[in-house]
């Protein structure tokens, strides 16, 4: 009991923290980051921010609902670390295929009937691994913020401000990244269900 730390009455036990968090917490950064040695770090940061800052715990929560709030802030730090890292030059823009868009530029017909429902995908074990792998083919920018904006909830202001960019280029990142990942994701079914 000597590892135990009493915060407003609640006691914690950070000697703890990595046998009952760190696979959660561990499998939650690897969904969003996409890469498991930058996981294992945003992670390793969590624990050492939450030992630093101990007694901001509120007790108003789980150990692992307070960890998690502060990996959110780890990944979102990260991820704004390394958009200022990589500059637009390096950033690869991958064309979609013609064949995805009519002469008006207009989604073509036959592609929107190929049978890729979204609803049903959503009901497949290996929709997660699938988006996780379209993930990592996206540049890491459109990847970024399509995290932030589907998956962390953010809006657009505070998208803009971490990353640093005009809404407009927000929206242009969003919408390359919606269009590359329906393309991947609908490959991936078809080569998945063949």
């Amino acid at each position: 009991m000597e590892n135990m730390i009493e915060v407003d009455n609640k006691k914690l036990e950070p000697a703890s923290w990595v046998e009952e968090h760190g696979d959660f917490l561990y499998r939650y950064a690897v969904s969003r980051m996409r890469n498991s040695e930058s996981s294992e770090e945003v992670v390793q940061e969590t624990f050492v921010a939450a030992l630093k800052h101990i007694e901001q715990y509120q007790a108003k929560g789980t150990e692992r609902a307070w960890l998690l709030g502060i990996l959110k802030r780890k990944i979102i730090d990260f991820i704004r670390e390394r958009t200022r890292t990589v500059s637009l030059s390096e950033e690869k823009i991958i064309d979609l295929p013609d064949t995805l868009f009519d002469q008006s530029g207009n989604w073509n017909k036959d592609i929107q009937s190929a049978g890729y429902t979204p609803l049903c995908s959503l009901e497949r074990k290996d929709f997660w691994r699938i988006l996780g792998g379209c993930l990592k083919k996206l540049p890491s920018r459109q990847a970024d913020v399509f995290v932030l904006r589907e998956m962390e909830d953010q809006g657009t202001a505070t998208i803009c401000s971490e990353l640093e960019i005009s809404a407009s280029n927000l929206w242009v990142l969003l919408h390359r990244a919606r269009l590359q990942l329906s393309n991947c994701m609908k490959m991936s079914w078809k080569l998945d269900s063949e």
